[in-house]
């Protein structure tokens, strides 16, 4: 399913990563984090798959959303453990959506 973003501009969080063995507490902190994320003010959606590399998207009204949705405590506590226990690599891009369209 494809996330319902509006007409651009709007901006996109592009997290990749490659995950460790360790994978406990994984799962359950992806939930919570899905939920809390839809809560935040700016919020669009999300896409994203897993395969050897995970790429997911998440879709936000504008930068400011962005920074606070990196602020939020809970979310912090997620990136310290995937940090800690989850990813052996990952990469943050954050790029502006100029134009979007589809089949």
């Amino acid at each position: 399913m494809f996330a319902n973003t509006p007409e651009p501009p709007y901006y996109a969080v592009i997290f990749t990563s490659i995950k460790n063995d360790q994978d406990e507490g994984y799962g359950a902190m992806s939930e919570k984090m899905l939920k809390l994320v839809q809560q935040q003010k700016g919020f669009l959606g999300v896409e994203s798959a897993r395969e050897e590399v995970g790429i997911t998207v998440s879709y936000w009204k504008d930068r400011a959303s962005i920074q606070t949705w990196k602020a939020n405590l809970e979310h912090l506590k997620a990136q310290e453990k995937g940090k800690s226990a989850w990813y052996k690599d990952y990469k943050i891009r954050i790029a502006k959506v100029e134009r979007d369209y589809e089949k």
